[in-house]
């Protein structure tokens, strides 16, 4: 069974939450350096760079479906905080509905969806070359991918960090193992890595979904289609849904402006921002233990309409996101020539990518409020903020960028970090009305 959501929110309590979210986290940056130092080993850095464009990609087109994890978690968490288990099942049969609708539209839309993708992102020809290997393969995951989003997002919501931690750690041992064995023993190239990624994906859906039913064996009741597919219900989903997609969208904009201007910039700063992101990736992650840890209690303590528990939910949270993110910068800024030596044997890259280094050390620290913030309104629900708040700073990101164009890629990477932070000045703007909305609720 799981915890009791109305359970003091303690320290422990928050830790005993956040820290399988933490290591399974970790495991996802970890696999984007495997996948970076595998193709690196090759000294090809336009290998590295058509992995890099293939990776970002299908970030802006998966993660434009974000909705699956994020929205999914809210609203299950706002479940389990009312302790309604009929609607427990019925938010991971919704989104698992989703999913398949969504990723075989994907898979139909493929053709001029890579159209779309290779007339944007302009690399240079050997780039385009073996990214377009990669998205041809990695493209059948669309499906899987998606319910793994869904089961993950359900995991969280009802406070099963821990399966969630198993289910992630699966994905991405199973795909950096599969990446290692097709690159370097069968010389699959950038294939390879698409191919290990497809595999893991599937099977990891597979297990996802029967450990979610497992796990609904505690709960009263049985799947009922009329609860799943009521009007009111998918309405309130679609609209959440609708509103974070837009916002990911938009978000997603400034994220792949910097790949692309990078690209636009040369192989060797492609490859350069493509090491380093891999900290940026690493931190991200990082740090999301403790936004997703947010989502829960805090949706949590919605459903239940305590504000107390809302209240600490946020601060403790929060304290302990503030002080991982010290560490993390802190860490990068002292072991980061390690880091990219081991990502890349290029000289070039290595040089180069020292020069741009503290942009990438400090981004964890710069990056912790607009990271909890995200969590505090997913677990709210509270969509509609998060979408107004993406546009004006994903628009502070564009003006800085035309700002510091002289500045060449340090002002990409500043025009970057000022996005941050107009995120969280965007979003902290509502925090007031979202504590008044809950105090109306008593």
């Amino acid at each position: 069974m799981t915890e009791d959501p109305n359970s003091p929110i303690t320290h422990q309590r928050v830790l005993t939450l956040v820290t399988p979210i933490i290591l399974m986290g970790l495991s996802t940056p970890l696999l984007g350096i495997v996948d970076t130092a595998v193709i690196g080993q090759l000294g090809d850095a336009s290998l590295i760079g058509a992995v890099a464009v293939g990776a970002l990609i299908f970030t802006f087109l998966f993660w434009a479906f974000g909705f699956l994890r994020m929205g999914t978690t809210g609203l299950t968490a706002q479940a389990y905080g009312a302790n309604n288990a009929s609607e427990i099942r019925a938010a991971l049969g919704r989104a698992l509905l989703i999913a398949g609708i969504a990723g075989a539209g994907l898979l139909l839309l493929q053709l001029p969806l890579k159209w779309v993708a290779f007339d944007l992102i302009q690399g240079s020809g050997a780039v385009e070359q073996e990214a377009q290997t990669y998205f041809s393969i990695r493209m059948w995951s669309a499906p899987f991918t998606l319910a793994n989003y869904a089961v993950l997002g359900w995991l969280v919501g009802m406070q099963q960090t821990r399966l969630a931690m198993v289910l992630q750690i699966l994905l991405n041992g199973v795909n950096a193992s599969l990446d290692a064995l097709f690159v370097l023993n069968f010389n699959w190239g950038v294939a390879g890595i698409a191919a290990g990624t497809l595999i893991a994906e599937i099977a990891t859906a597979f297990v996802g979904v029967g450990i979610a039913l497992t796990l609904l064996r505690n709960y009263e009741g049985r799947w009922n289609w009329k609860i799943v597919s009521a009007w009111e219900k998918i309405s309130a989903t679609l609209s959440v849904n609708r509103d974070i997609m837009i916002r990911t969208l938009v978000l997603l904009l400034a994220f792949s402006f910097f790949t692309m201007e990078g690209a636009r910039q040369g192989d060797t700063v492609l490859a350069v921002n493509a090491v380093l992101m891999q900290f940026v990736s690493f931190s991200a992650f990082f740090l999301d233990g403790f936004a997703f840890g947010a989502e829960a209690l805090v949706g949590a303590a919605m459903g239940a309409r305590h504000q107390n528990q809302f209240s600490r939910a946020v601060w403790l949270t929060s304290l302990w996101a503030l002080i991982l993110s010290v560490l993390l910068s802190g860490s990068f800024l002292l072991l980061g020539g390690f880091w990219i030596d081991f990502l890349t044997t290029s000289p070039e890259v290595r040089e180069s990518a020292r020069t741009y280094l503290p942009w990438a050390a400090l981004m964890p620290f710069i990056s912790v409020a607009c990271f909890q913030l995200d969590g505090i309104f997913i677990g709210a629900t509270r969509a509609r903020e998060m979408r107004n708040a993406s546009f004006v700073s994903t628009g502070a990101f564009f003006f800085f960028w035309y700002v510091l164009l002289p500045f060449g890629n340090h002002g990409l990477w500043a025009a970057l970090a000022l996005f941050n932070i107009t995120r969280a000045f965007a979003l902290g703007r509502y925090y007031p009305k979202l504590l008044t909305g809950l105090a109306a609720k008593r």
